[in-house]
């Protein structure tokens, strides 16, 4: 679980996040969405320990997410581009996370389903976009997180591999763990997610079910019903 209370933060003199007080349940899928510059990435920097809260408490999984950092042995995270020594193969990328956390459980089943046994071999400066991304997510997963942050997860995934993701995040949520995504695909977020947080000019519009949104909004489509969030806060 992940829990911000009162959280702000501010760069110069932009304020990015204004007062956020949010909890993300376990079992639950959470959709993060809002327009471009509303504090979502932020928002994903301040749980990953990228940068701190200047104001306001998060904890994940009850851990205060302080400057020691050992919450975030908790948290498995895929972010929207993967990012690996360009030289290294698939096996030693791999080998190379598994060994920060020598002592952890391991499951690289995903990794399986996805194919990745017939590029083991392969150095990642020569995969496509998509092989990349299958990568970016069996290491997402590896360690069985009890908090998974997914950015764009299906970004350059052709149609099996998506499936095979999909499943796997349903699959953690019925295990009780914790998910929140964000995707510019509203079909996929509607398709996936239990609760909807929406942040637009750094500070939290709505928090709740998918079912609570689109009864607020009268909208049938969570697509409809974002818009109409961002279009009532443009009035």
């Amino acid at each position: 679980m992940i829990a911000l209370t009162g959280v702000s933060k501010r760069f110069g003199v932009r304020t990015v996040l204004d007062d956020v007080s949010l909890a993300l349940r376990p079992g639950a899928v959470t959709a993060l969405v809002g327009p471009n510059g509303s504090g979502k990435t932020t928002l994903i920097k301040m749980i990953l320990g990228l940068t701190r809260p200047d104001r306001g408490a998060l904890l994940v999984c009850g851990t205060p997410a302080d400057e020691r950092g050992s919450y975030r042995r908790a948290i498995g995270y895929m972010p929207q581009l993967a990012r690996f020594p360009e030289n290294l193969t698939v096996r030693h990328i791999i080998a190379l996370v598994r060994a920060l956390r020598p002592d952890a459980a391991c499951d690289e089943s995903l990794g399986e389903e996805l194919g990745l046994s017939t590029m083991m071999d392969v150095p990642f400066g020569v995969l496509s976009g998509g092989m990349r991304q299958k990568v970016n997510a069996a290491i997402a997963f590896l360690f069985r997180p009890a908090v998974l942050i997914l950015d764009e997860p299906t970004a350059g995934l052709d149609p099996v591999a998506t499936g095979i993701l999909k499943a796997r995040i349903r699959a953690v949520r019925a295990e009780g763990r914790t998910v929140l995504v964000t995707s510019h695909v509203m079909g996929e977020l509607e398709e996936l997610a239990d609760d909807v947080a929406f942040l637009c000019d750094g500070r939290l519009q709505f928090s709740g079910t998918v079912a609570e949104l689109l009864a607020e909004t009268r909208e049938h489509r969570l697509e409809r019903a974002v818009a109409a969030l961002v279009r009532r806060r443009e009035a």
